[in-house]
């Protein structure tokens, strides 16, 4: 018979693998299962509350008061969407223990999440994940009083589609915030970049941050060029920032930051047509993880452009990095990129490319006409040091049709290193199409130039030196 202590430490393991982040409903049925096997271990599991840090469970169909009733005195989280009256009234009952919750995710319409709020308003002294959010037509305002205006424990703050305008004040009181997640910004609840940074500054521990806004309309104002220069403040732990919103607001923002433990960058921007960010590009230049990138991605679907990348690896660490571009027509997402490319400058270390389509069911129609061909050559520009390049099928065409274009003395302006050329489905392609004609140019123009080019399939495509063009 095993003793208590390896049973214990058995115990542990089988409910921290079963744990997730956000601790659902398979943490509660983990150490309940247990409880099922035998007297011993039911003895054994309500002995060590702290060692297997037992929570309790509740949802908006829970019946609280017979749950509170029935279990020990353990953490409470409450977790779920609140559709109905019935279940408001069991999320109010457990939140009236407030000394025992520890996380509240929640999701609710309007009228509910006031009440929810309603019985905010004191403290929380346990609370350490807090996850509100809302589909109504007007978005809620958290008061100032919620959590008693303090949550000294909490770890994890996220809010979608709702406004609290005594966020600063609640964030001084949470010295212990590694994550902060603000979705959905509505244009009334406008942040400035510079009241940003100052809420910012003040959480020492920070490590993820999400910022997101809902539409285009929040953006700052023109600043006069004559202001004195911005004071930086520093954050030093910050290891994630994902960002969707205008350039202009970032550009204010990463002026006023340093990030030295910065490794991944997410940036989703509005569809615009000026993508000016040279000082969004210095941000880089001084940030210490982003040097040289790997292998890049530059992708397009139905509604969005990306460029995504990976910083080579480095004493410093490993910075990853994605820009998004939310629009629609095909030459906007090309132009969208082609700027985005040419403000990147480390991209001249990337040997490895990538052009894909990811396809759905809301497929947009590539004219492969002169102004794409243009625009493709423009965002192969940067990239002086690639040496393999990987075509999506949908993609081919054009971009062949682009580079021969390329004559003469001309032949190098574009692609100066490039050896090899993969095409997905290669095999598929019409054999007297534009794209074998092309391509065929192409490589015959590199070949003279005593730059060669190997066209090759990428894929399911056979692999055979026979199908190389």
């Amino acid at each position: 018979m095993l003793p208590d202590d390896v049973l214990l430490e058995i115990f542990n393991f089988y409910v921290n693998m079963t744990r997730s982040w956000y601790e659902g409903k398979t943490v509660i049925e983990a150490w309940q299962s247990l409880l099922r096997v035998c007297r011993r271990w039911r003895i054994l599991v309500f002995q060590s509350p702290r060692r297997l840090n037992l929570r309790l469970y509740c949802t908006p169909k829970t019946p609280a008061k017979d749950t509170l009733d029935v279990w020990p005195a353990w953490p409470l989280i409450i977790s779920g969407d609140v559709t109905l009256s019935s279940s408001t009234d069991n999320v109010i009952v457990a939140l009236g223990q407030n000394n025992r919750v520890c996380q509240v995710l929640l999701h609710l319409t309007g009228w509910q999440l006031e009440e929810v709020l309603a019985a905010m308003q004191v403290s929380f002294p346990a609370l350490t994940l807090l996850q509100l959010s809302s589909n109504a037509e007007t978005p809620p305002v958290i008061p100032d009083s919620f959590l008693g205006g303090s949550a000294p424990r909490l770890q994890i703050l996220t809010l979608t589609s709702i406004l609290f305008p005594g966020l600063k004040k609640l964030l001084l009181s949470a010295t212990h915030l590694v994550e902060l997640n603000l979705h959905g910004i509505p244009h009334s609840g406008y942040i400035s970049p510079e009241a940003m940074v100052a809420l910012l500054s003040a959480l020492a521990n920070l490590k993820t941050l999400y910022l997101g806004f809902q539409s285009p309309q929040s953006r700052p104002n023109w600043e006069s060029p004559n202001l004195p220069p911005r004071k930086h403040s520093i954050l030093p732990t910050l290891d994630e920032f994902r960002f969707k919103g205008v350039t202009e607001y970032l550009e204010e923002l990463v002026t006023r930051i340093d990030t030295p433990q910065l490794n991944l960058l997410y940036i989703t921007f509005f569809n615009q047509i000026d993508f000016d960010c040279s000082r969004l590009a210095q941000f880089f230049s001084c940030t210490p993880t982003f040097r040289a990138l790997g292998d890049t991605f530059v992708e397009f679907d139905h509604s969005t452009a990306s460029v995504t990348a990976q910083s080579l690896a480095s004493n410093s660490g490993c910075f990853n990095l994605q820009i998004s571009i939310s629009c629609r027509e095909p030459d906007w997402q090309l132009s969208s990129i082609e700027q985005v490319c040419n403000f990147l400058h480390p991209l001249s270390t990337v040997e490895v490319l990538f052009i894909e389509y990811k396809y759905s069911q809301w497929e947009i129609v590539w004219k492969n006409c002169a102004i794409e061909n243009t625009l493709w050559l423009d965002i192969f520009l940067p990239f002086t040091a690639v040496k393999d390049l990987y075509l999506s099928e949908k993609f081919a065409p054009g971009i062949a049709a682009a580079l021969q274009e390329l004559v003469g003395s001309r032949i190098t302006d574009v692609l100066p290193s490039l050896q090899n050329i993969f095409v997905e489905r290669l095999d598929v392609l019409e054999p007297s199409g534009s794209f074998q004609e092309d391509i065929v140019r192409f490589v015959a123009a590199r070949q003279l130039s005593n730059h060669p080019v190997t066209i090759s399939p990428w894929g399911n495509s056979s692999d055979s030196p026979e199908d190389d063009v």
